[in-house]
């Protein structure tokens, strides 16, 4: 019951841009270990394309990370503004 009555405070205090922030940063999380997960697993299929997969995902992962800290800072403006 406390974890309900933590949810309301913050809908009731910021709206829903506080647990839009959560989403985001929980959705970045998924994404990214995806990423990751799928990185290993074509490393250890294709070895010799380790340095191409392995540059296309700190690419691919910085992509995310900076959609999520895009989304984190819009909720963030809605809260303040």
């Amino acid at each position: 019951m406390d974890l309900l009555t933590i949810l309301l405070q913050a809908v009731a205090a910021g709206g829903y841009a506080g647990i839009g922030a959560g989403i985001a940063a929980i959705g970045a999380g998924i994404g990214i270990g995806r990423i990751g997960g799928s990185a290993l697993e074509s490393m250890a299929r294709q070895p010799e394309a380790t340095s191409s997969i392995q540059s296309n995902m700190i690419v691919a992962a910085a992509l995310v990370e900076g959609v999520a800290l895009f989304a984190v800072i819009v909720c963030l403006l809605v809260v303040l503004g």
